[in-house]
């Protein structure tokens, strides 16, 4: 007589559990590493969308604007709690756009960081600088 097995044994389930385990301690971090990723693209995209009329201010008037909102139409975001600038608002020379991270509601990492991005001219920028760390930042904002 011979007897079939069904289901499985307490050591298999527990083998089971522990593989979980692992893969959980592997994958949280990195879905963590990824959210803080996706706010702050919300960060480079509020201050990528105030190149053109910071530009074309520029441009026109010779000197740069004294404040963001006077050109740039969203200065706030779901993650982001402000866009500022700084540098050399209101006259010549490096303008900086800054992007302030909100102090609740975001990744524990980012929270209340700065994004920077900077230009001389309007025609090239740059965003290496600012308090977020450079592996939350897209590749083109690392140094």
């Amino acid at each position: 007589m011979s007897h079939l097995q069904k289901g499985f044994t307490l050591i298999e389930l527990m083998i089971v559990v522990a593989i979980i385990g692992i893969l959980a301690a592997v994958a949280i971090p990195a879905y963590q590493d990824y959210i803080a990723r996706s706010q702050v693209s919300e960060a480079v995209s509020l201050t990528a969308g105030g190149k053109t009329p910071l530009a074309e201010f520029f441009a026109d008037k010779g000197v740069w604007p004294s404040t963001a909102d006077i050109v740039m139409g969203n200065t706030a975001g779901k993650y982001v709690s402000n866009i500022t600038l700084g540098g050399n608002a209101g006259t010549v020379g490096t303008i900086q756009v800054i992007a302030s991270m909100k102090s609740a509601g975001v990744n524990s990492s980012i929270t209340g960081s700065t994004l920077i991005l900077t230009s001389n001219d309007g025609k090239s920028w740059n965003c290496t600088s600012g308090t977020v760390s450079s592996k939350y930042r897209p590749a083109a904002c690392r140094s």
